[in-house]
């Protein structure tokens, strides 16, 4: 059975306003994913890589074409319906981390389940599950301004994964981070998706990125250059 599309974009176009110009964003773009990929959108600066991401997590709609997620057309889908489907499938980190300094690590995970109204004693049980995924139970209690770019960005990720989101959508993840933080954090990343069979797909220009990834689409001026998913996959199948 193949497995199910749970990003679909046809003809994808976005521009922006620029004084009295157009600037074209995205321009054309095919791409579907399936469930428990783990891609990235590889290229220079505006390519298009956060502005694909943006819209394929419905923060952001386009100016021509279509995407549908998780089943869910983007035109004519209502501000609450799009929330409702962020706040139940997708997962996000960001390269700043955006974690709420105020709160500590377990509140700043817990926060994406209070959204979703989950009962008291059913949210406890998953933060200590998220926390225990990415390996830092010992900082519960810490605040953010007390914690290393990598711990933080391990904070990141245990709040985008504690509400099992189908699909995480990673902008430059380990933009913050030195290299070995850079492979602890994408190291967990790969075991919770082969453990949970949950999507990541990156916008990144790291190699130490690129090198995890099972498939690489490339993008220039917005448009789709290369896409290596059929490589790696005939790659992997002469493994098995």
């Amino acid at each position: 059975m193949q497995d199910s599309v749970q990003i679909e974009a046809r003809h994808l176009c976005k521009t922006f306003p620029m004084g009295q110009q157009q600037v074209v964003a995205l321009e054309q773009v095919n791409l579907s994913f399936r469930e428990g990929e783990f891609a990235g959108l590889v290229g220079p600066s505006g390519s298009g890589k956060t502005t694909f991401l943006n819209i394929a997590g419905l923060l952001d709609v386009p100016t021509g074409g279509n995407i549908t997620v998780m089943g869910q057309p983007s035109d004519g889908a209502s501000h609450k319906a799009a929330a409702a489907l962020r706040n139940r499938h997708i997962g996000f980190i960001f390269q700043t981390f955006n974690l709420l300094p105020v709160y500590t690590v377990f509140e700043n995970v817990e926060f994406p389940l209070l959204l979703q109204g989950m009962p008291k004693s059913q949210r406890k049980d998953a933060v200590w599950q998220a926390l225990e995924w990415v390996g830092i139970l010992d900082k519960a209690k810490a605040r953010p301004s007390q914690l290393s770019g990598g711990q933080s960005q391990r904070v990141a990720i245990a709040r985008a994964m504690v509400k099992r989101p189908a699909i995480v959508l990673a902008d430059e993840p380990t933009a913050n981070l030195d290299a070995k933080n850079s492979h602890n954090v994408l190291q967990t990343m790969v075991k919770l998706n082969e453990e949970l069979k949950t999507s990541f797909i990156f916008s990144t220009h790291d190699e130490k990125v690129i090198q995890y990834l099972k498939r690489k689409i490339s993008l220039e001026d917005g448009r789709v250059v290369e896409d290596s998913e059929a490589e790696a996959r005939k790659h992997e199948a002469e493994l098995q």
